[in-house]
């Protein structure tokens, strides 16, 4: 048999020319090997002989030359399967040697016997194989044949060369976009798989609320598969029975509801359940299930229906399923992608099932657990300011509005209320927070001695004033001061604290020189400096220098659903500080304390608290509620309902006045200025009526 050599195939005959550019043109368009063939063949056929062609590219898993086209009108025969290896194929050969393979007449051929049988009952007489080679890589051959001898001459296979060296660039484009495609495909399937898991998992940790997780995982399944229904069916083992919990069909025609069962053994999602595999069941096998169920399938119009095991801690749950109203709508690969979410899946239906057994039991407990954490916070994150109610949370709103400038803000309040708290939560949350919080209660320092406090003072500047004194608004200098108490500052001391707001500098005492500074002045007080300026107890100009921005902190009785948030607070700080282990707060008395109504507002329930902790031997908080009751009785409250007589009612003013001033008697901001009495005559009154300090 003649086998070409390299040399002899130098070049393209010139009268082919024109065919081979059009050929050139037409593999530079396609990327599908079988149309390539196809249009290869109209554009040969006029200008060689032939009457099949073949692919054969390697396939180097299996060491084979494997078929991947076949134009052959002639043929009467198939061939022997789709792969052939190396050594029985004329192909094989020419990818082996890289030379044509050309057999001028299959009679005369000795080699390739199956093939050449074939070729006979073919009628094929004469066929030649070029290797398909690029510059990179082998590829395999291409297989030109004819039922004439002698078909392929040197012209012809010189051209038929040139043809199939194209043809190889034309081939290995189409392989590697064949693979690109493979490959994008790929990255899809495993982007929506991803983003299926990515949800469930989201699922997982946010919502616990079986039918609402239905819901999601639902919205999450449209973005990979095409369904109109997706239900949770929980098992019922003393019924052995699977019955629909959660449904989201939103084109349901009413024959599929929640609540619905299905026996184990006779539905498909009891063949899911039972297998703990997925079960899919499309319209022309519904016989197979004459159940109720599935009769409700058909009337719903459903086409197709897979159900999937929910498999949570080594124990099954129940099945998830989809449903559709296509015929064949779930592709293996679908059902892969969702058996793959499926442990995630009955993780969250697991997970919302056990918070729905809590919600239920939580209001058969006793007593109310401790929340063990370092602290509770409002919604708003201030450091120990706790508590939920509207009223804190206007107050926070406007410490959140006021703090980020540079205003004096003065706090009024009840005693008790936390306004210190306020006034720290305004500085950590304004630009001076990196400096200085500077804090004086005016009511506990001497008046001689107020001013020295404030401003400083010189060595010698009064007697015992043995060296310097720095005062608290050269401490605060960059940050924030805060006058507590700023009721109680005397008139004659109001004047230069006035110059110091205007101005921003003073002199220390017994210094002439002015000293300039940076501070942002807070005040606080639970007097009413407006009645007090009536009575001409404080400077107009001061008390309108100061309240440019009033925060007014709400007693404990106008917040009551913040006592059991401030009780656990209280509770797990004084257990942590004693080493206790207080895990309950008895009902009872948590109820008790949340309808007290606190004169002494937060500082008399911590202090309770504090008490009540201390009584605590085992795990429950002791309250000691009796106190409550007979200090009601102290302060003048009616044990019983009915009638309050002019004693009584004058004997409850006095006393809340005088919780309102810590039991401060006299003074321009004690109880009796406040009563519009002498200080004797309110001494008197309260020995008349029996008020004793608790």
């Amino acid at each position: 048999m003649p086998i070409a050599s390299s040399a002899s195939l130098a070049g393209p005959c010139p009268p082919r020319y024109e065919t081979l550019l059009a050929v050139s043109e037409v593999i530079s368009l396609q990327h599908d090997l079988s149309a390539l063939l196809q249009d290869l063949v109209r554009h040969l056929r006029p200008v060689v002989d032939f009457d099949f062609i073949k692919l054969l590219l390697y396939d180097a898993d299996k060491h084979v030359m494997r078929l991947h086209v076949l134009d052959s009108p002639h043929t009467r025969s198939t061939y022997p399967g789709y792969d052939v290896s190396v050594e029985e194929s004329p192909g094989g050969w020419a990818w082996r040697t890289q030379k044509p393979v050309v057999v001028p007449h299959v009679d005369e051929e000795t080699r390739f016997s199956a093939l050449i049988e074939v070729l006979r009952q073919d009628g094929v007489k004469s066929f030649c194989a070029l290797p398909l080679t690029t510059s990179l890589r082998r590829l395999g051959a291409l297989v030109f044949g004819s039922v004439d001898e002698h078909a392929y001459s040197e012209s012809d296979l010189c051209f038929l060369q040139q043809v199939t060296n194209q043809v190889a660039v034309a081939v290995d484009n189409a392989l590697n976009y064949e693979n690109a495609e493979s490959a994008r495909r790929e990255l899809e399937q495993e982007r929506d798989q991803l983003r299926l898991l990515l949800e469930v998992n989201n699922a997982v940790f946010t919502i616990l609320d079986v039918r609402q997780l239905v819901k999601a995982i639902a919205s999450s399944l449209q973005h990979v598969l095409h369904h109109e229904c997706c239900s949770l069916s929980l098992y019922e083992p003393e019924r052995n029975q699977l019955r629909v919990f959660a449904l989201d069909f939103p084109g349901s025609r009413g024959w599929i509801q929640e609540g619905m069962a299905s026996p184990v053994d006779d539905s498909p999602d009891g063949t899911a359940f039972t297998t703990r595999k997925p079960f899919l069941l499309n319209a022309t096998e519904y016989e197979r299930y004459p159940s109720e169920f599935v009769r409700c399938l058909i009337a719903e119009g459903i086409q197709s229906y897979c159900s999937f095991p929910l498999i949570s801690r080594h124990r099954i749950l129940g099945t998830l399923n989809v449903a559709s109203q296509q015929e064949l709508s779930f592709t293996p690969r679908e059902i892969n992608l969702l058996t793959q979410a499926t442990n995630q899946i009955a993780m969250a239906v697991d997970n919302a099932l056990a918070f729905s057994r809590i919600d239920e039991l939580k209001d058969k407990l006793a007593g109310e657990k401790v929340y063990l954490e370092e602290e509770v916070k409002t919604a708003y994150n201030f450091n120990q300011l706790v508590g939920d109610s509207q009223s804190l949370k206007r107050v926070l709103k406007q410490v959140e509005q006021v703090a980020p400038t540079g205003s004096t803000v003065l706090i009024r309040g009840e005693t008790g209320t936390g306004k210190e708290l306020i006034a720290r939560a305004l500085h950590q949350l304004s630009p001076r927070r990196q400096h200085a919080f500077i804090k004086m209660n005016c009511a506990a320092i001497p008046t001689g001695l107020l001013e020295s406090e404030l401003f400083g003072h010189e060595k010698g500047a009064f007697t015992g004033a043995i060296a310097r004194k720095v005062g608290r608004f050269e401490l605060a200098h960059q940050g924030t001061l805060f006058l507590d108490e700023i009721g109680d500052v005397p008139l004659e001391l109001q004047s230069k604290l006035l110059r110091v707001l205007q101005e921003q500098e003073f002199e220390r005492l017994g210094s002439t020189r002015t000293i300039k500074i940076d501070v942002r002045v807070m005040t606080a007080t639970n007097c009413d400096l407006a009645h007090m300026v009536e009575y001409g107890q404080f400077r107009s100009d001061l008390y309108y220098r100061i309240n440019v921005f009033p925060i007014v902190v709400p007693p404990l009785r106008d917040r009551a659903e913040d006592i059991p948030l401030l009780v656990r607070y209280f509770t797990q700080k004084h257990a942590r500080l004693m080493n206790k282990n207080i895990e309950t707060i008895p009902a009872i008395a948590l109820n008790a304390l949340s309808k007290y109504d606190w004169p002494g507002n937060i500082r008399e329930l911590e202090n309770l608290i504090e008490r009540a902790v201390i009584l605590t031997q085992g795990s429950a908080l002791h309250v000691p509620i009796e106190e409550l009751k007979s200090h009601r009785n102290a302060i003048g409250v009616p044990s019983v309902n009915g009638a309050v007589t002019l004693e009584e009612a004058e004997r409850m003013h006095i006393v809340r006045v005088l919780h309102g001033t810590d039991w401060v008697i006299g003074g321009s901001a004690g109880a009796a200025a406040r009563l519009g009495l002498k200080r004797t005559t309110l001494i008197s009154k309260m020995q008349r009526l029996d008020i004793h300090r608790p």
